[in-house]
């Protein structure tokens, strides 16, 4: 993953595990949407060329395009936390953290006492590190499992 790549998922992190989430929920939940076919004088109209009719069919679809929106979502967001570890200073692993909870640079910086410009050279080195992670490497020394700095 380049720089631009990692900015970019750190300022979308938070709506996409909102979204995750959402979409998770959505598919446990059973049959909450009732789609029915048309019935009555509707059901005996011509039905529009080069497209299926079948309402039911068109939602399988629908979410079948939307899974693999939320599939990307994981991908990134898993990036992320499998990089996490790198971050071993207590003033970036703060600023990473409320980044990933999607507070703007200056509430960052007002919460910590920092320039708004101070927090943007701490996110830089945040991606720097990030960055600098070899692909394929998750969690420490070989396991699947993220180091959180307690």
């Amino acid at each position: 993953m380049n720089k631009k790549e990692i900015e970019q998922i750190l300022k979308d992190y938070h709506w996409m595990i909102n979204s995750i989430k959402i979409m998770r929920k959505s598919l446990q939940e059973d049959g909450e949407e009732r789609i029915t076919a048309q019935y009555g004088v509707e059901s005996s109209l011509p039905k529009p060329k080069g497209t299926t009719s079948d309402p039911v069919y068109r939602e399988i679809l629908r979410r079948e395009k939307r899974w693999k929106k939320i599939e990307q979502y994981e991908r990134k967001v898993k990036m992320i936390q499998d990089r996490i570890h790198v971050i071993q200073d207590e003033r970036e692993f703060e600023v990473l953290n409320w980044l990933l909870d999607g507070k703007s640079y200056r509430w960052i910086g007002h919460h910590m006492g920092l320039s708004f410009s101070h927090i943007r050279r701490i996110r830089d080195s945040i991606v720097e590190k990030l960055a600098n992670v070899p692909n394929g490497t998750n969690g420490t020394k070989g396991t699947n499992e993220t180091k959180l700095i307690s």
